[in-house]
């Protein structure tokens, strides 16, 4: 119980101070949102963020530059248990943005 008041007020304190890009589409805007509140305390989801707070925790940039990274690859990558990162329970609808945000996120668009 502990655990989920953490992560409420950690989503309220992150939330406080979101600032967005224009040019994002809903379901970006809505990924980038869930990924700054829920996994911006290990990983760097920014945009040109290099370094996460985490060292072990890769860059969401880094990610799509992983050969052959598409949303199935994130899908598979996402759903299942890792030992080193909380087994995070998004709906389908809040995972499929996540997944839109992080591919956004890919050099080449």
């Amino acid at each position: 119980m502990a655990r989920i008041h953490a992560l409420a007020a950690l989503i309220a304190f992150v939330l406080g101070g979101v600032q967005v890009g224009a040019q994002e589409s809903g379901a970006t805007l809505a990924g980038h949102l869930t990924a700054q509140s829920l996994c911006a305390e290990c990983h760097a989801v920014e945009r040109d963020q290099m370094r996460s707070p985490v060292r072990s925790a890769p860059p969401f940039q880094s990610v799509t530059a992983i050969p052959g990274m598409t949303s199935t690859a994130l899908h598979a990558a996402l759903t299942t248990s890792h030992r080193t990162m909380p087994n995070v329970m998004l709906p389908p609808d809040r995972l499929s943005d996540v997944i839109t945000y992080i591919l956004s996120l890919q050099a080449d668009r």
